[in-house]
């Protein structure tokens, strides 16, 4: 049985289609452009009002942001809602395809830090933050640590669970959490990924560490850097 030929309407195509069936060309017609993955990084971790998402990707514009919210809710990626009263404020997040993403930025970002050209010190996200040790994670290392590490980054907080060499991560109370970290991105992520002492930091005063120090230890120590490629 022949193929039977789809076209798409004319009106429908953009100059930014690759006009190419291959399945990673039509990834790049959905979130080539740029901003848009970034715009669904920050949507990881829940949904977010337009105003903190340009907080969190201070380099957009509105209008720009606009655009990408736009786009990627045609392209059923994510989706905008107003939550309930007293909040009653419209909120953008992912889809349950847009979700199932989350390994492309683990892939991405694997393969990116080993470019030896890559700065760790340009500024970062929470949102980036925290997908970096969804996908850091050393499962060997970590396949005897568990416990529950809250972090608190200015007014929002997050609570990692950590269990069986795996870590999740999401919003929330850290009531229960048996270490807390009180920092900023940067300062977290010199901590795990920089190797700087925690007592150091504290003695600066940009981390404050709460409850069980040796977990804090161990933590810090989970999540190795891959080794730089080679340009040779």
């Amino acid at each position: 049985m022949p193929l039977e030929k789809i076209t798409e309407p004319a009106e429908a195509r953009t100059k930014r289609h690759y006009e190419d069936a291959c399945a990673a060309a039509h990834a790049l017609d959905l979130v080539g452009e740029r901003w848009a993955l970034l715009v669904m990084r920050e949507l990881m971790l829940g949904p977010k009002r337009f105003s903190d998402l340009r907080e969190s990707l201070p380099g957009i514009s509105a209008n720009v942001l606009t655009q990408r919210l736009e786009s990627l809710e045609a392209a059923g990626v994510l989706l905008k809602r107003r939550l309930p009263p007293p909040a009653a404020s419209q909120v953008y997040e992912l889809t349950e395809w847009g979700y199932e993403s989350e390994p492309i930025f683990q892939a991405l970002g694997r393969w990116a830090a080993r470019s030896p050209s890559h700065n760790p010190a340009l500024p970062f996200s929470a949102a980036s933050f925290f997908l970096s040790l969804r996908t850091m994670l050393d499962a060997e290392r970590a396949k005897d640590v568990a416990g529950r590490i809250g972090f608190c980054l200015g007014e929002e907080t997050f609570l990692a669970h950590l269990a069986d060499g795996k870590i999740e991560i999401a919003r929330g109370s850290i009531e229960e959490a048996d270490l807390v970290l009180t920092g900023t991105p940067p300062v977290l992520a010199g901590a795990i990924y920089g190797g700087q002492p925690l007592e150091v930091l504290e003695q600066a005063g940009v981390l404050q560490v709460e409850g069980d120090r040796a977990l804090a230890k161990t933590f810090t120590g989970l999540f190795p850097l891959p080794a730089k490629a080679s340009l040779t």
